[in-house]
């Protein structure tokens, strides 16, 4: 007679976890800490090579992946706190089925048009670095009113909370 599959979700109880851990089924895999973290052994060692093959007379390169190594740790090791404070997703099972990850996801805008005035105005801080400082300070009157206007959104209007 077949063992009993190891039930997951909402109906699995304390024994079958004991199981699914002697088994080493059931673990997370959080992939994005995995993608992350295997950015510092990859961009670290590639500074070293890279700093070696120039003789260290171009450091901005090395500077370069030194930094990107350095971000992919940050970044790995904020997922890796996170999915300690978390519990388990659909996605980090294995055996999960497509239904477990159903339901409300999270609230996102359904549209917005202040990041064309906010692009708008990036680009006039651009253009006034090559025309003159004084575009520069029109942008960042523009940019500051697009930046309230689309962090205060939800707070007037049609979608105001």
């Amino acid at each position: 007679m077949p063992p009993d599959p190891v039930r997951t979700g909402p109906a699995a109880t304390a024994g079958d976890d004991a199981l699914r851990a002697t088994r080493g089924e059931g673990e997370n895999v959080k992939i994005e800490t995995t993608l992350f973290g295997s950015g510092v052994f990859f961009f670290i060692p590639l500074a070293i090579i890279y700093g070696i093959v120039t003789n260290w007379h171009e450091p901005v390169g090395a500077a370069a992946l030194f930094l990107t190594g350095g971000l992919a740790l940050l970044i790995g090791l904020f997922f890796w706190i996170t999915s300690r404070r978390i519990d388990p997703r659909p996605e980090d099972d294995a055996d999960a089925d497509i239904s477990e990850g159903a339901g409300e996801q999270g609230v996102f805008a359904p549209y917005s048009w202040w990041p064309l005035p906010l692009g708008f105005a990036a680009a006039l801080a651009f253009a006034g670095l090559a025309l003159g400082w004084w575009l520069v300070g029109i942008a960042a009157l523009v940019g500051s009113i697009s930046l309230v206007g689309w962090v205060y959104e939800f707070y007037r209007g049609e979608h105001a909370h």
